[in-house]
């Protein structure tokens, strides 16, 4: 399926690049959604198990996230220069 939707954008003219740009973009934004998850899952499973470290855990979850967010944004922001 992936090779008849290159096929297609190569011989109308789309261009690669923009695949690319479009497939990049989606890639950077389900990994930033997956990560973010992620650190949501662990900090809750760290707060139950330890309810007295719950603002400890909470800045650290909260400063991975930013960071997470912040690198998909840039992605984001690159792949939008490829278009």
């Amino acid at each position: 399926m992936l090779l008849s939707i290159l096929l297609q954008a190569a011989t109308t003219g789309v261009g690669l690049a923009k695949l690319g740009a479009g497939l990049g973009t989606g890639l950077a934004v389900i990994g930033a959604g997956l990560g973010i998850g992620k650190i949501g899952q662990s900090a809750m499973d760290g707060i139950a198990r330890q309810p007295e470290a719950t603002g400890d855990i909470r800045m650290n979850m909260i400063i991975a996230a930013a960071l997470i967010e912040g690198v998909a944004l840039f992605a984001v922001v690159v792949c939008g220069f490829i278009l």
